[in-house]
């Protein structure tokens, strides 16, 4: 009963009045270094290689319909005569509730090399479906506070698209590297319209729009290798606003031969955040555990996150020196 209540309690919260909802919808990722393509398409072909991620996030474990994320992206540098470009995909799902969104954008990047450094300069553009399970509603019966037709809340499922722009800005040096972006640029709005049943077209449908928030970020880090030793420190920031809400993380790691890395992190009024990570010949996993600072682990055992993906050396030159197998004989 009290979990059905809080399913109304939320759809009546996010479809009253004109039923329109305005919503942060990038999903949140701990490991956010590791997937910079995500947050800022011009985070791309910043390497020699193909570079795949993939990650997948459990909030919240403990709560019911707490947020789920899963999402790949794949980026790769093109040379285009002597100019260099960056090409990158993204697709992202998530599902908080009776609400399920999906991502997908294609990135292109100019680059160009100014003040020792790499700069790209590239746009995101693609798609942005929202849908609603209404036929998951359950409204008791008896209940004094809602009514089982209330126009405020679908009673089926219902789904729209949108076209879905970014712009982004990264500069990249061989000790650090930062990025300004903007997603959802033109704050894209999804119409969901319920069928309609009556014997007049259109008698008993309901729209219902669903507005993604446009978002800014930037985010920063670092290499700073510790003399004599073997080991480096990869600290990384982000911090992210959509007008409405500002939030911020910092992430301290350190690494050991480029191949195992460890850290904590701390998002702000959030969570405190602990990862690890392996990375052997091109393979990469990393794992991290979020432990909230706030009322909600007293109904949460925390938040997991895995990130694995593969890089692959290209080289697109006309002489080819690397020969590509494939992953079938390898």
């Amino acid at each position: 009963m009290k979990t059905a209540l809080r399913v109304i309690a939320a759809a009546l919260l996010l479809f009253a009045g004109a039923h329109k909802v305005d919503a942060q919808t990038d999903a949140q990722l701990s490991q956010y270094y590791e997937v910079p393509s995500f947050y800022n398409p011009a985070a791309i072909g910043t390497t020699d290689f193909l570079r795949i991620r993939g990650a997948a996030r459990l909030q919240w474990v403990g709560i019911d319909n707490a947020p789920q994320s899963f999402m790949g992206v794949a980026d790769m540098p093109v040379k285009i005569g002597r100019k260099r470009i960056g090409v990158g995909l993204i697709f992202a799902q998530e599902s908080q509730g009776l609400y399920h969104s999906l991502n997908l954008n294609a990135q292109v990047g100019y680059k160009f090399r100014k003040f020792g450094g790499e700069w790209t300069a590239a746009l995101g553009i693609g798609l942005y479906d929202q849908a609603f399970k209404g036929s998951e509603v359950f409204i008791p019966d008896g209940d004094d506070y809602h009514q089982p037709g209330d126009e405020a809340i679908p009673n089926s499922d219902i789904h729209g698209t949108g076209l879905d722009l970014a712009l982004g800005l990264w500069y990249r040096h061989r000790l650090f590297y930062a990025g300004l972006s903007c997603t959802h640029l033109n704050s894209p709005t999804v119409s969901m319209v319920t069928e309609g049943t009556g014997g007049t077209a259109g008698e008993t449908e309901h729209k219902y729009t669903f507005t993604a928030r446009r978002t800014l970020y930037f985010m920063g880090g670092c290499n700073i290798p510790i003399k004599n030793t073997l080991f480096e420190l990869v600290p990384s920031l982000m911090v992210k606003s959509d007008f409405t809400f500002t939030t911020a993380e910092i992430t301290a790691r350190a690494r050991y031969r480029k191949m195992i890395s460890f850290g904590v992190g701390y998002r702000w009024n959030d969570a405190i955040v602990a990862t690890v990570a392996v990375e052997i010949k091109n393979f990469f996993i990393g794992y991290s555990y979020d432990y909230a600072t706030t009322a909600i682990n007293k109904a949460s055992s925390g938040s997991h996150e895995i990130v694995a993906g593969y890089s692959l050396k290209l080289d697109l030159g006309e002489k080819n020196r690397h020969r590509h197998k494939s992953v079938r004989i390898m």
